[in-house]
């Protein structure tokens, strides 16, 4: 059963699905689309109106969590079980896909892509322009950006290949890609491509070894990357079911 707490506003002209419930002080505007299961918690705006997002609707699908204080612009577009911490901040025409984490004070600016289960942590900026794949790592305070030479008219987001971890503090510079499977150092300043397969760190960024050299601090000696063969907390059955054919997963429930 929905439930609309008495002091939230929501829209005649929005769309609202099962067993959802939005919290105090919540605005819901016209032309937004709450898929079932839902919950937008206290003091958040949904589908804030903009020129940007060309009269295009927001839509939030299934057994999303949207917590409080957090804002929408309209003309997005997210997969199911989007959890976002509070304070969250999404600008207009991002497309993201399914499982997407965006952690507390997250910033993600226009027109950015986004694939499925990539996890952001706290005070994360993600520039207009911004592409980031599945199942990308971003971790608290970093920074991507798109002016080349500030201020100006251009925009040259960067490009995050899948399955990337972005250390804590990292900077990555305008139009860069990152790879496949890479892995940016924390504090980091990236202005070069990175290649699959490689850590880079220092700043300005330099190639330090590939990923493979990193060993598990845990005694074993084993391999740290590919991450998925020793972490698949959280992820979904079926996922992780096709990592232990393609990344080897480890079976030992300790190191999961």
């Amino acid at each position: 059963m929905t439930q609309i707490h008495p002091t939230a506003f929501v829209s005649k002209n929005a769309t609202i699905g099962q067993n959802v419930r939005i919290g105090a002080f919540t605005i819901v505007h016209d032309r937004v689309v709450v898929g079932d299961n839902t919950v937008i918690e206290s003091h958040c705006e949904i589908g804030h109106p903009t020129k940007l997002a060309n009269d295009q609707p927001l839509i939030i699908r299934n057994d999303s969590l949207i917590r409080s204080h957090s804002i929408f612009y309209a003309g997005s577009t997210f997969g199911e079980r989007l959890v976002t911490g509070h304070r969250v901040t999404v600008r207009e025409l991002t497309r993201a896909g399914r499982h997407l984490q965006i952690g507390t004070l997250g910033d993600i600016q226009g027109h950015c892509e986004i694939g499925d289960f990539t996890r952001m942590h706290s005070n994360v900026f993600v520039a207009h322009g911004t592409k980031i794949g599945n199942f990308v790592w971003v971790f608290p305070y970093v920074v991507f950006t798109n002016d080349p030479h500030p201020p100006s008219n251009l925009c040259m987001g960067s490009e995050i290949g899948d399955y990337a971890a972005i250390a804590t503090m990292a900077v990555i510079l305008p139009g860069v890609k990152v790879g496949t499977h890479a892995l940016v150092a924390a504090h980091s300043c990236v202005g070069k491509d990175v290649e699959p397969h490689t850590v880079v760190g220092g700043v300005p960024a330099r190639f330090l070894c590939p990923t493979s050299k990193i060993k598990l601090r845990d005694g074993t000696g084993n391999a740290a990357y590919p991450w998925p063969r020793q972490f698949t907390r959280g992820y979904p059955d079926q996922v992780v079911a096709r990592w232990r054919t393609e990344f080897h997963v480890n079976e030992n429930p300790s190191l999961e």
